[in-house]
């Protein structure tokens, strides 16, 4: 494979890339709002629900920790070039 069409398809490729690069970078700020706000609408369900605050807090917490567990999980497979980790991820969910 030549240089020339090494560059060629790497132009090519380029709007994909940054398309898909944006749109992790979007995901990825703005998903600790939005696990925030699912949080907070399962919390007020439980409560309407009859369910003590403190519980509906406490039950409601496993958002933030599956959110934390999957940023971390997908910057390892990131941080260390193994996407095996990130495919793992895709096929349990």
């Amino acid at each position: 494979m030549s240089a020339a069409s090494i560059v060629a398809s790497l132009i090519k490729e380029s709007p994909y890339l940054a398309r898909m690069g944006f749109d992790l970078v979007y995901t990825y700020l703005t998903l600790g709002s939005r696990v925030k706000k699912a949080r907070r609408a399962f919390e007020e369900q439980l409560v309407l629900a009859g369910m003590a605050k403190e519980d509906a807090e406490r039950l409601s917490s496993n958002f933030e920790q599956l959110k934390n567990s999957i940023t971390s999980m997908l910057k390892e497979g990131i941080a260390l070039g193994n996407p095996s980790r990130v495919a793992e991820f895709a096929d349990t969910v």
